[in-house]
């Protein structure tokens, strides 16, 4: 059966209607992958700069110093132990307190003590009695042998009995003074002033003289701290310290902050220690406000002047490597290099660099394990967010821009 004309016609316009709208929809589809290809591969592009935090380094001064485990101790830290012993009958202080000196600590029993001192006066007035009588003899006997009425050997005698006399007198006296220090050493009192410790003892218990320790008494202002330095640590300061090469000592409290007050060396060893090859030292500090007490570690830190042309670089920035230390800097190639450094010791969270660095280089401190000789990267200050990238949109197709033709 023959088809008509016309609608062979018909079918021919449809097809080939058909055929353009798909081929517009697949160049259309082309065109928009491609943009967003192209898009991709600029995207791309410029984000292969690795954001880095970056700090520009200058020279600066910084204490020559060196640090080491101190404690502190009583500048004068005092046995309380009693000079006579008996029975004790008070305590007359508070424990823990601050006293002065001669203020009464203590009272023992005082009445043997006042027995032996009576016992003692009345033998110094036997004395004196006796004294009397052998000058009355010896003057009596000295006028019968002006008239010859007696023998020298007789008043020989007499004259020796006065000088015996004498001397017992002076014994008795001895007595009565030491039974009075006696007695006035019942009633014990602090030697020097300070802050008070514990009672060793209960009222009522016997004490022996010079034996047994009643307390201590530790005085705290000043307060001395004493710690030691290695050879190692005494070379990094020029050698063998005493009183003329260090110019203060700075106590670094146990929570981290530094004393307010510096200190000064009262005392350096004129040897070092063969045992531990150490330098013993010690450091007198004012302490008013009794801030430090005895016993605290603490660390000391000993200045002996400042060096100068050095650099201060975050500790996070150093690697330690079997070479030694480095450093990455960004060069003018926004590059990260490697440079090779010195470095002394730590100040705070820095690193001191003695040398390696120089006026300007621009220090890389984070990222460092991401960083590779050579990697491009891109620098924001500390703490700040890196700069986003610039992204040109790309060019939109005509079939893009036409809304018609999308259709």
């Amino acid at each position: 059966m023959a088809v008509p004309r016309h609608y062979k016609n018909k079918f021919r316009s449809s097809w080939v209607i058909h055929s353009k709208l798909v081929i517009a929809l697949v160049m259309g589809v082309a065109l928009g992958a491609c943009g967003k290809s192209d898009q991709t591969a600029s995207q791309s592009q410029v984000g292969t700069a690795l954001p880095v935090s970056v700090v520009e380094v200058q020279p600066t001064s910084v204490p020559i110093s060196a640090e080491a485990v101190a404690q502190t101790e009583g500048a004068k830290e005092v046995e309380i132990r009693p000079r006579v012993g008996g029975i004790l009958l008070k305590r007359l202080y508070e424990e823990g307190t601050a006293v002065k000196a001669g203020q009464p600590m203590f009272q023992i029993d005082p009445v043997p003590y006042q027995n032996a001192l009576a016992q003692a006066r009345a033998q110094l007035a036997e004395q004196k009695a006796r004294i009397k009588q052998a000058e009355r003899e010896e003057n009596r006997l000295r006028d019968l042998l002006d008239t010859q009425a007696i023998s020298q050997r007789e008043y020989d005698n007499a004259a020796s009995d006065s000088a015996i006399v004498s001397a017992a007198l002076q014994q008795a006296e001895a007595r009565l003074r030491d039974a009075e220090l006696n007695l006035s050493y019942t009633t014990v009192t602090a030697p020097v002033s300070g802050i008070s410790g514990r009672f060793q003892f209960s009222e009522g218990a016997l004490v022996e003289a010079n034996a047994s320790l009643l307390t201590t008494l530790v005085q705290l202002s000043p307060i001395w701290v004493r710690f030691s330095l290695s050879d190692s640590e005494l070379a990094q300061l020029g050698g063998h310290l005493n009183e003329e090469n260090v110019q203060h000592v700075v106590l670094v409290l146990p929570d981290g902050t530094e004393y307010e007050k510096k200190g000064k060396l009262n005392f350096a060893a004129s040897q070092i220690n063969p045992a531990l090859g150490t330098q013993q030292l010690r450091a007198t500090f004012e302490n008013t406000d009794q801030r430090l007490l005895p016993g605290q570690f603490v660390r000391a830190r000993v200045i002996t002047g400042e060096r100068d042309g050095v650099f201060l670089v975050p500790q996070v920035a150093v690697q330690t490597s079997d070479l030694g230390k480095s450093v990455y800097v960004m060069n003018e190639k926004n590059e990260a290099t490697v440079r090779p450094v010195v470095a002394g010791r730590w100040i705070g969270k820095d690193w001191v660099i003695l040398e390696g660095l120089k006026a300007g280089d621009k220090v890389i401190v984070d990222n460092i394990i991401k960083l590779r000789p050579g990697t491009l990267v891109s620098s924001h200050a500390p703490g700040g967010a890196p700069a986003a990238p610039l992204v040109e949109a790309p060019a939109q197709s005509p079939a893009q821009s036409d809304p018609d033709k999308q259709t």
